[in-house]
């Protein structure tokens, strides 16, 4: 491995940086409503952080945190949203499922992760009416 960082994750998909932080300020969030801008505009803020200065480790760091999120809501020890927990648990699904397609051990790392996150993403859909994904 060379001395430089390796660049290559950060062009796997778009969406995490635009779907993830009003999901997780959501998820983060009282469930009483949507969640307060100072909130969403701090998750988005922690996201360009990490892309723009971050390791592709310190992401997937990030992204286990937001598994966790969603794993919580899908047992149920958390009264957040249900339809944010649903957008942010696919979005972090996807972005996993294209690590296979990277140099690394990334996708092995997320094993676990994308195991969880298919089990809660089946409790919740199982909770919700079907509908498209959309950002909260």
């Amino acid at each position: 491995m060379s001395a430089r960082r390796s660049l290559v994750w950060l062009g796997l998909t778009p969406e995490p940086e635009q779907e993830l932080p009003t999901a997780v300020a959501a998820l983060r969030a009282p469930a009483d409503g949507r969640p307060p801008s100072a909130l969403v505009a701090a998750e988005r803020h922690r996201v360009e952080r990490l892309v723009l200065r971050g390791t592709q480790r310190g992401w997937l760091r990030y992204l286990g945190e937001v598994t966790d999120l969603v794993v919580r809501v899908a047992a149920g020890s958390t009264t957040a949203d249900v339809r944010a927990a649903l957008v942010a648990g696919e979005v972090v699904l996807d972005h996993h499922r294209m690590l296979i397609g990277l140099p690394g051990a990334g996708y092995a790392r997320t094993a676990a992760q994308r195991r969880d996150l298919e089990r809660a993403l089946a409790c919740l859909r199982s909770r919700t009416p079907a509908q498209p994904r959309s950002t909260v």
